[in-house]
């Protein structure tokens, strides 16, 4: 770092600069959540104090994150953890990071959670490839009477999982199951919902770095058309759903259709269909019975 970044506001420029100059895509969003979460820094922080003096030993904390980032590591992967739905999670190699178009799928699912406590006075969900554990977290803080079982075929996943939910204080109302789907999973729930692997395999080779190098390949391959996933969770979910019980999913943008016929094939109706922040399809909501 030079001397102009000495200050917390001289520190991003040059951050940003640093980005620019190898084409990131987001240099200026990069930088500043980089460099002001290392600092401690809220954007009113960066206002009030965003002149002052920067450590030495801040100076190098702030200087191995940039390289990393220039290395093509995700910036929250560098972190350790990112937000999802209010949460605080932490991140490990065998979760993927969560991402707000996910959170559509919550927005989506927490009306149905709701009328199911208020009619029954609790609910069970179980959250199929449930990584950092974050759509069944958001569920269940959210919803004081609901319970959660997260399921992965990743240990690593599974115990980032079960530590998040400790963190926030969810830990009695969240546990965690070894998959695969509902392989070691007897019971049945009001609501099943996944973000499964949907990438089609030929396309694996074409990810960008921060996410093939950093998101574990098992989380995002969903076999030679992307179906694989939906399937699995089809074939069985009917087994495991309540009555008035309903399937949660997020889907690829041009997978609608595709996974629409996979569930109806399997006896299941399609009750809602939403879109992501970017206005492509990202969630699809099943009912195994005719409203």
């Amino acid at each position: 770092m030079n001397e102009k970044s000495a200050t917390a506001r001289g520190l991003i420029h040059d951050v940003r600069r640093r980005f620019e100059d190898v084409g990131l895509a987001d240099a200026d969003q990069d930088s500043r959540i980089l460099v002001m979460e290392l600092l401690g820094l809220s954007h009113t922080d960066l206002v009030l104090r965003g002149d002052r003096a920067v450590s030495d030993e801040n100076l190098s904390r702030v200087e191995q994150a940039v390289l990393r980032r220039l290395a093509r590591e995700p910036v929250y992967r560098i972190l350790g953890s990112r937000e999802f739905y209010g949460l605080e999670l932490k991140l490990s190699s065998g979760t993927l990071e969560p991402r707000p178009d996910t959170e559509v799928l919550v927005d989506a699912v927490l009306p149905y959670l709701r009328n199911t406590i208020a009619r029954q006075g609790r609910a069970e969900i179980v959250d199929l490839g449930t990584g950092t554990g974050a759509i069944a977290l958001a569920l269940i803080a959210d919803c004081s009477d609901a319970r959660a079982v997260g399921v992965d075929i990743s240990e690593d996943a599974l115990k980032t999982a079960a530590a998040n939910a400790a963190a926030l204080g969810l830990g009695a109302r969240f546990a965690t199951r070894v998959g695969p789907w509902f392989a070691q999973t007897s019971e049945s729930f009001d609501i099943i919902v996944s973000n499964p692997p949907y990438i089609r395999t030929e396309v694996m080779a074409d990810l960008e770095p921060e996410v093939a190098n950093h998101d574990p390949a098992a989380a995002l391959d969903g076999g030679p058309d992307g179906l694989d996933a939906y399937r699995a969770i089809a074939k069985d979910a009917s087994a495991h759903l309540k009555p008035e019980g309903i399937v949660g999913l997020e889907i690829g943008y041009d997978q609608h259709d595709e996974v629409k016929q996979v569930f109806e094939q399997a006896g299941f109706f399609l009750v809602e269909a939403r879109r992501d922040h970017g206005g492509r399809d990202r969630v699809l909501i099943f009912s195994a019975k005719r409203d």
